[in-house]
């Protein structure tokens, strides 16, 4: 055989190995087999409800066969520290950003106009200026609302009692989250024949003395996703308790913590309906803009056992009524 005919056979040969290796590595848009991804999770606090919507997330992509690298990061509540993270994941090129809590979302949007970003616990996207609109968001930037069925939750405390009128609320002044849940309740509460009494705080150590000022004046409590008082809901909770005030939640774990019921969303079912998301944008190679923006697909009812016990009523009552017991 002639050499030059042999450096052809050769040159063929190592072309089909080039070519055989890139499908292997494929990039977005390829089989979930075909491609490993980055991600990077900024999540702005650590608490039940947002660690749920993370795993929730990571479980989804599991489950679709979707091959990643976790990479993440907790910013303790500080919103600077959310900015940094999200910039990290920007200088380490991830494939895509999972921001949990609208200060991690919004941290995620500012540091990037590239990168994919997906949101999770964000009360409302478009007033937060995540998104141009829920159907279209626009840029990159899309995700899930843990938006509430907040109407029937406030109408919770007139079947318990239909003489209460004065509902307390604790938020966080620094939270748009959480001041855009307490202008919905106001408005709300209006049409319930409820008067709504918002006490804010700025740091997790003044809710024992926000809660202290607030309990004489209320008949019962009403607690919004707000990641500061959800990180401190058994304080909440026993202040609440001891002074046997009822209580209804937005979601299910601050029950958990120790408040009386719920009707509310599952922050891990709300973290799979994002890690579908994920999925359509890594694997299918859709961009965010082409993926609306979404709400909790469902509600579950759970209330304290103990709770309710300790507050002297009976898991008969209809608000009661096919709901999952906790706390036992």
């Amino acid at each position: 055989m002639k050499k030059s005919n042999l450096f052809k056979i050769i040159s063929v040969i190592i072309s089909m190995v080039i070519l055989s290796g890139c499908a292997a590595t494929g990039g977005t848009g390829g089989d979930a087999e075909e491609a490993k991804f980055v991600i990077g999770i900024n999540q702005l606090a650590e608490h039940p409800a947002l660690d749920a919507a993370r795993e929730g997330f990571v479980e989804a992509l599991e489950e679709a066969g979707v091959d990643v690298e976790i990479k993440y990061q907790n910013a303790q509540g500080d919103i600077p520290t959310s900015l940094a993270i999200s910039q990290g994941f920007v200088k380490d090129e991830v494939d895509l950003i999972y921001a949990i809590a609208t200060p991690a979302a919004q941290s995620s949007k500012q540091a990037t106009s590239d990168i994919p970003v997906l949101f999770s616990a964000v009360t409302d996207p478009v007033a937060s200026e995540l998104v141009e609109s829920m159907e279209s968001p626009g840029g990159n930037v899309t995700g899930t609302s843990d938006a509430t069925p907040m109407k029937e939750q406030l109408s919770t405390f007139a079947k318990l009692d239909p003489n209460f009128t004065r509902i307390g609320i604790l938020f966080n002044t620094s939270e748009s989250n959480s001041e855009i849940q307490v202008a919905t309740a106001k408005e709300l509460a209006n049409e319930l024949g409820l008067e709504i009494v918002d006490v804010g705080i700025s740091n997790i150590n003044d809710i024992p003395q926000a809660m202290d000022s607030m309990i004489g004046d209320i008949d019962g409590f009403y607690a919004i996703t707000d990641n500061m008082v959800a990180s401190a809901i058994a304080i909440v909770a026993d202040k609440l308790n001891s002074a046997g005030i009822p209580s209804v939640a937005a979601e299910g774990s601050m029950v958990e913590g120790g408040l009386l019921v719920s009707d509310g969303i599952s922050y891990f079912e709300l973290g799979k309906q994002t890690g579908e998301m994920a999925r359509q944008i890594l694997v299918d190679g859709k961009t965010p803009a082409e993926v609306p923006a979404e709400t909790a697909m469902e509600t579950t009812t759970v209330f304290n056992q103990q709770t309710l016990e300790l507050l002297g009523l009976n898991s008969d009552h209809e608000v009661f009524q096919g709901a999952e017991a906790v706390g036992e």
